[in-house]
């Protein structure tokens, strides 16, 4: 304890009592008492339960005033108390282990990985803490792994950085925002400081002899190459999880120059993930939407893609009915012929429809200014994809708005009427939320995993630019499929696997 301050502290402090510490003359007294279970620690229960405690810390440090910066020296050490307390103890990580056992069943010995370094930028969920956990057991030193977050408000975002940290990995966040250009200035300074720690990882990284990997949900590698160049060094291939971070790559001037497997459009991710992400997004709406009824209610979904498809489905089968926009002709011959009303644009559904629930699920905006004013009283909109609502969160619109805490925030139109944006404007489902359960997504965890130690393998032999189909063919013959359709889905006594 008396280190704490020093940087060293890394012991729980004791169920009762207190404890003065001083440090260049400041006195801090530390009382501790146990605190309630947290039945939302984890999302798999821990048994037996996690015992916490709560502090409260009495400084003799003098309040901030003039001159003063305040109590300094009492914040440091809260801060690193609280990162200690907050991080996931080794009961609750091999909950988290015990839920991926497809991630556990690819692991090896002698794994390619040992000798890289990696950078992670994905939500900081329990199934990222699953997934690190796994690559540290394929022989990747801990120092040798930088997580980024993507900025989304998941529920546990605090306890998975101060996870990271504790297991000695860099830890920080590159947030959607700014790779949108949608930021704030203190997202973007945020950014340029991560930024700047990347740089000082890969350079550190090529000197020390290793390659540097880079697994990306949407865009960090874009956005190093391109014009903005928060991240100046070069890395040596990459694995994208999503399309918009794909179109980003293909996008770049002067081509891709590093070997990139496509994770996003890979047959695991549309056979297996989006099922799970639509699954996800659904049950938070109705968590959201609490307080509505929602059976037999209109709804209106603005993409039909891969994830809106399943969404339209869903609610449909909930009891909604469901009508479809979408811009791509062929896309609305299927939704037609699949029994939904179909609508080319949000103009002409709005015109013969009054929705109470609008979801998008485009990756464009789905409201603009001239469609604002279509928008039925009382309406909610859930956007399952950054920019579907960005008319409300990325300008000044000068619209009243009113927070509503856990829930979103509402907004009032010309004509006395309002509208509901759920969450904060970015993926709904992961809005104060952990998003697709741990086994929903263990296999695409897993499925990544083989192919970032497939991509260290073959980078030399690869050609620069996309490769669609290696996935593909990896996971196919690996027996990812077969286990997984044994232990969750065959009829009869579940498969020892």
């Amino acid at each position: 304890m008396t280190e704490v301050l020093g940087g060293s502290f890394t012991d729980r402090l004791s169920a009762e009592g207190s404890l003065v510490l001083a440090s260049g003359g400041t006195l801090v007294e530390v009382h501790v008492a146990d605190s309630p279970v947290d039945p939302s620690a984890t999302l798999d229960p821990v048994c037996p339960a996690v015992a916490r405690s709560r502090a409260v810390l009495l400084s003799s440090e003098a309040p901030p005033g003039p001159g003063r910066a305040g109590p300094v020296v009492t914040r440091e050490f809260a801060e690193r108390l609280r990162h200690c307390a907050v991080a996931y103890t080794e009961a609750e990580l091999d909950s988290i282990t015990h839920a991926m056992p497809m991630l556990e069943s690819v692991l090896g010995d002698d794994s390619p990985l040992a000798g890289w370094a990696l950078i992670f930028r994905d939500h900081f969920v329990e199934n990222s803490v699953g997934f690190l956990r796994a690559v540290e057991r394929c022989g990747m030193p801990p120092e040798w792994i930088f997580a980024l977050s993507k900025g989304d408000k998941t529920a546990h975002r605090d306890r998975v950085h101060a996870t990271f940290l504790r297991r000695g990995y860099s830890s920080g966040v590159l947030d959607n925002s700014v790779i949108n250009r949608t930021a704030t200035v203190a997202e973007l300074e945020e950014a340029r400081a991560s930024g700047a720690a990347v740089d000082r990882f890969i350079h550190r990284a090529h000197q020390s002899g290793r390659r540097v990997l880079v697994v990306d949900d949407g865009g960090l590698l874009a956005q190093g190459l391109g014009s903005n160049h928060l991240v100046e060094e070069a890395v040596d291939a990459a694995l994208e999880l999503t399309v918009s971070g794909l179109k980003r790559i293909e996008g770049l001037p002067g081509g891709v120059t590093i070997p990139v497997f496509n994770m996003a459009r890979s047959a695991l991710k549309a056979t297996i993930g989006y099922n799970e992400i639509a699954d996800s997004c659904l049950r938070r709406v109705r968590v959201l939407l609490a307080g509505q009824k929602v059976i037999g209610r209109s709804v209106l979904c603005v993409g039909f893609g891969t994830l809106g498809r399943r969404l339209a489905l869903g609610l449909r089968a909930l009891g909604c009915s469901v009508a479809v926009v979408d811009t791509d002709i062929i896309t609305l011959i299927r939704a037609a012929e699949e029994g939904f009303a179909t609508h080319r644009s949000l103009a002409a559904a709005l015109e013969r429809d009054q929705p109470f629930l609008i979801a998008g699920s485009t990756g464009d905006r789905v409201v603009s200014p001239d469609t604002l004013p279509l928008l039925p009283d009382g309406v909610f909109l859930a956007g399952f994809a950054t920019k579907d609502f960005s008319l409300f969160t990325d300008q000044p619109h000068g619209l009243p708005q009113v927070a509503l805490p856990g829930v979103g925030v509402r907004y009032r139109l010309p004509g006395d009427r309002e509208v509901t944006l759920l969450g904060d404007g970015r993926s709904l489902n992961l809005f104060e939320y952990e998003g697709i359960p741990n086994r929903g997504y263990d296999l695409y965890r897993a499925g990544t995993l083989l192919a970032a130690e497939e991509m260290c393998r073959r980078c030399e032999e690869l050609e620069p630019g996309v490769h669609t189909t290696i996935v593909d063919e990896l996971v196919g013959r690996s027996g990812l499929y077969e286990r997984y359709y044994a232990r969750y889905l065959a009829s009869g006594e579940r498969a020892d696997v």
